[in-house]
């Protein structure tokens, strides 16, 4: 079956995804939709979903596809760069999204390790690495259900304060590299006010299409250019309040090349504003998008282009990140190379 992309309508807001997809599916048994789901062919606005259980809402971008997604990340692909008992470094691999939507939290254990998010996964990386027991999760335990009687309050375990991880920035699912997450009250609002200021210096490597040259890209940023995408408009309205999200943002992206290749080339982009989806939207709005780019192909108004790179994901890496450790004033700085898929990629590019 080829890939399908179908929009959610109002009839299908509260829905389950296998429901939703019934619906939308109508010579589909559930069998053969469930099949789908468990088989890693099943995206949530851009997301693969294996939780057939997940509510659906109207305005979602439900699409399959023809070909299953690569498994997850697990344990063993978070490796940590440094640990102390304000912060924890971490290198992220690609396809997997930082943090859990809010309508997620509550999951049981079981329903989370189908699809787990990377705070999750460092938190059990990080777990391994101080000796400390991850809580088992008893919450909403339906083998207790009948005992403990409708009223009853199931108590939560207790999560050790120590393996607590705080989220001050984040990276997009399919981009890889460097990120650091606050272990502390005080360590997790000095870094959010640090990145708010941008103290936080963040370099990325990115792999595009054409010719590139050394240059700033400033604009202002919405989140809906006029097509629903977010992206850049054309007016000398400045503002880099924050607050009203509706309202422009300025974003400054600072590139140069590194590489050129045939058709290509590898950029470093550095970030002194960190929007959302900052440097895909800059560098494809130059015309030079990023290869394995889904989203930001095109121009307002255009026809989405074709990937034709061979990209093996959208070819963005967080390489490197330094900063001023907000308690110890200590200067830090990391480096992560290019992950062996984009390596790989990169070596056939230039044959």
């Amino acid at each position: 079956m080829p890939s399908q992309t179908f929009h959610l309508a109002a009839e299908h807001r509260g829905l389950t995804l296998a429901a939703a997809l019934r619906r939308v599916l109508p010579d589909h048994s559930w069998s053969q939709v469930r099949k789908l789901i468990s088989g890693r062919r099943v995206q949530v606005n851009g997301n693969l979903c294996l939780d057939e259980e997940r509510k659906v809402s109207a305005g979602d971008v439900v699409k399959t596809l023809e070909h299953a997604l690569a498994p997850p990340a697990t344990v063993a692909d978070v490796r940590l760069v440094h640990v102390d008992e304000h912060l924890v470094v971490v290198q992220k691999p690609a396809g997997v999204t930082t943090l859990r939507h809010r309508e997620e939290s509550d999951l049981p254990a079981r329903r989370k390790q189908l699809q787990p998010t990377f705070d999750e996964l460092v938190q059990k990386q990080l777990s391994i690495h101080l000796g400390i027991a991850l809580p088992a999760d008893r919450a909403n335990p339906s083998h207790q259900r009948g005992n403990a009687g409708p009223h009853r309050r199931v108590r939560k375990p207790v999560m050790d304060r120590r393996l607590r991880l705080r989220p001050v920035h984040r990276l997009d699912r399919d981009t890889s590299g460097l990120m650091v997450f606050a272990r502390s009250p005080e360590a997790e609002q000095k870094l959010i006010q640090m990145f708010a200021r941008h103290d936080v210096q963040r370099a990325y490597v990115a792999a595009v299409y054409g010719e590139v040259h050394e240059q700033t890209i400033d604009t202002q940023f919405v989140r809906d250019r006029g097509d629903g995408l977010r992206g850049s408009m054309h007016s000398p309205t400045t503002t880099d309040s924050g607050n009203d999200d509706t309202s422009p943002r300025r974003a400054v992206t600072h590139v140069r090349p590194l590489d050129q290749l045939a058709g290509y080339t590898v950029v470093e982009c550095r970030l002194q504003t960190g929007r959302t989806h900052q440097i895909r939207i800059h560098l494809s709005e130059l015309g030079h998008r990023v290869c394995g780019e889904k989203m930001y192909t095109h121009a307002l108004g255009q026809p989405p282009l074709a990937e034709v790179s061979g990209a093996p994901r959208q070819a963005l890496h967080a390489a490197s990140l330094a900063f001023v450790h907000p308690i110890t004033n200590r200067p830090l700085r990391f480096q992560m190379p290019l992950p062996p898929d984009l390596k790989a990629w990169l070596l056939k590019l230039r044959r």
